[in-house]
Order: structure tokens, then C-alpha cells, then sequence
């Protein structure tokens, strides 16, 4: 009996030892992938799977990697391998790593059809509707990747991609536009792409508005968008009241008692004025935006976070009256981040 104790014990002995030196194994192969180190990450991998046939988490990093490495045929080969013995397990990062290289192959109708399975498995998994928008775009289907960012910011709010992607398709849209960039903001202002959602930001809310050289202001104010106002709560996503009074209120930047304010000061002013125009707009108003993301912002101008906000997201200009507040200020940015971070989306 004690011989035949023996030969059970120690095959199982063996077993756990393989299984823990492939992760290990694993864990060095990620800190490679991390390092883009790919072709020796892509070795661990497959020194963990020769430890641990088939090991779910080798297989979905070594698949990660060579995604990231280009080897997109192999990707794809070993996403499929994963799907057909794992059906039962989470592996939602599989979807996406599948479709993603076969979207990078210029195979995008077929990558929206891995996509729709891994979220007909995973519904609300944010990265796939993020990454299917993606696919979406490259494939110019823009109105079907805007619901699927949509998708994705709902899902998972502090996502920058999302509202970038959402800022940028949205760019003739003024106030979308605006708003999209301006939640970006609040997640990132210190990166190349927030000095560009900035520019953007500053760019749309003077966008129709000139001065002269005789100092008298030219305002151009579509004619459709009068009428579109007329209706407005019959259209989703329809903010042509609002548009309206950004521009009024940008004409005075022009006007001599504000020619001592700041360029902050001045924004501050019109942005107040976007989120008090909502405000007196939201009733009965349809739409992502009127419903998801006009919120936020109504919230923020009411608890009076507006100027803090304001100067959080001018950083990347690195204007003297900026860095200045952001020295003298870090409690009022601290409650900002407080208020933003425990925001009920709704």
C-alpha cells in the first residue's frame, strides 16, 4: 500500500511543480512583453506551455504578444485554439486580441463577426465595443462606431480613448464635440492627446466668430440651426439652443470689459454658460449626450467646480496664471478629482 501511496503522490507532486514554474515563467514573459522584449516574452510562453500543456494564461499572453509583435497570423491561430478548448472560461481578452489582428490585416468585416461573438458572450465588456468602434471606423461605418464608443463609455466612464474617439467623430458637432474633449480632459491633461482635445476645445468655441479691424464682430450662426432650436426636443442630441448662446457669449470675449480677463477667465465665462444653458434646456431632451454627459457637467457648474476645472485642463498650455493656481490650489484640485471620481453616472 505505502508503494502504491508513492507512485499516486508524486505524479501529482509533479504536476503542481509544472504548474507553478509555468506561471512563473508566465509572469517573466509578461515583464518582457512590458518592456517590448517581444520575441523573448513570446520564449517564456512557450517554455510555461511545454511545463503546462495548454495553460490558459500562457496562451492568452503568448497570443497578446504576438498581436503586439505582428505576427498576426499566429495570433489569430492561437486565439482560435483558445476559444475551441476554453468556451466555458472568461477569456473576453481572446475576442479582442482575434479580432484585432485580423482587423490590423485589413480584414474588417470579419473582425466585426469576432466581435459580435465575444460580446454576445460579453456584453458588457467595455474593450470590445471600443475595440469593434475602432473596427467600425476603418471600415467607415462612422455612425455604428459612435454608438459602439458610446457603448463603451457607458460601460466603463473613465476611459479616455473612448471620449477621444467620441471628440474627434464628433468634430461638426460643436457641443458634443466640446463635451466628449471635455470629459477627456478631466481624465488625462498632462499627454500630447490633451493639449490637442485643448486646442480643439478652444478652436469649436470660437468657431463663427470674428473681429474686425475696426474692432465691430462678425457672428456666424448657421440659419438651419435656427429652426433645428425650434425642435430641438424632437431630435436627439440636439444642442442648437445651446450652440446658439456659446456664440453669443463668445463675442464677448471682443467686448472691452473683459479685454483685462485671461484666456482662462474668458473660458470659464463660456463654459459656465454651455452648462447653464443645459441646464435650462434639459427638460424632456433625448440622447446620449443630453442623458449621459450633459449631467456631469450641470452638476459640475452647480456644486461650482467649473473654475477648477478650468485650470485643470489649461495645463498643458503651461500658462503663468495656470501653474500658479495649480501651486496655490491643490486642495480645490483634490475635491475636483474627489467630486469627478464618485460621479454617479446615470
Amino acid at each position: 500500500m505505502k508503494n502504491l501511496w508513492l507512485l499516486i503522490f508524486f505524479p501529482i507532486l509533479g504536476i503542481s511543480q509544472n504548474k507553478n514554474a509555468a506561471t512563473i515563467k508566465v509572469h517573466e514573459g509578461v515583464a518582457l512583453h512590458d518592456e517590448g522584449k517581444y520575441d523573448e516574452a513570446l520564449i517564456r510562453y512557450d517554455e510555461a506551455l511545454t511545463l503546462d500543456k495548454d495553460n490558459l494564461i500562457a496562451l492568452s499572453e503568448k497570443a497578446m504578444t504576438l498581436e503586439s509583435s505582428k505576427k498576426y497570423n499566429e495570433a489569430i491561430e492561437v486565439s482560435k485554439h483558445i476559444i475551441s478548448l476554453y468556451p466555458n472560461e472568461d477569456i473576453k481578452n481572446t475576442y479582442v486580441t482575434y479580432a484585432n489582428s485580423l482587423d490590423h490585416q485589413k480584414k474588417s468585416e470579419i473582425a466585426l463577426k469576432i466581435y459580435d461573438q465575444g460580446l454576445k458572450k460579453y456584453p458588457d465588456y467595455y474593450q470590445l465595443h471600443f475595440n469593434k468602434a475602432i473596427s467600425l471606423v476603418n471600415a467607415k461605418q462612422t455612425e455604428k462606431a459612435l454608438e459602439s464608443f458610446q457603448n463603451s463609455v457607458e460601460l466603463k466612464p473613465n476611459h479616455p480613448g473612448s471620449w477621444n474617439a467620441l471628440a474627434a467623430l464628433n468634430r461638426d458637432k460643436r457641443i458634443p464635440s466640446i463635451l466628449a474633449s471635455s470629459r477627456y480632459l478631466a481624465l488625462d491633461n498632462r499627454s500630447q492627446r490633451a493639449k490637442e482635445n485643448l486646442d480643439s476645445i478652444l478652436d469649436l468655441m470660437m468657431q463663427g466668430v470674428t473681429q474686425n479691424d475696426d474692432k465691430s464682430i462678425n457672428l456666424n450662426i448657421d440659419p438651419s440651426a435656427v429652426g433645428l432650436a425650434a425642435n430641438e426636443k424632437k431630435i436627439a442630441n440636439n444642442f442648437s439652443s445651446t450652440d446658439m448662446v456659446l456664440s453669443m457669449s463668445a463675442a464677448l470675449d471682443f467686448d472691452d470689459k473683459n479685454k483685462d480677463k485671461t484666456e482662462v477667465q474668458k473660458f470659464i465665462d463660456k463654459f459656465d454658460t454651455i452648462c447653464r444653458s443645459m441646464n435650462g434646456m434639459k427638460k424632456g431632451q433625448k440622447g446620449f449626450y443630453w442623458e449621459f454627459v450633459a449631467p456631469y457637467f450641470i452638476e459640475m457648474e452647480k456644486k461650482k467646480l467649473t473654475e477648477t476645472f478650468t485650470y485643470i485642463i489649461f495645463l498643458p498650455k503651461q500658462n503663468e496664471d495656470v501653474t500658479k493656481y495649480h501651486e496655490d490650489n491643490s486642495q480645490k484640485i483634490k475635491d475636483f478629482y474627489t467630486w469627478s471620481d464618485n460621479y454617479v453616472w446615470k
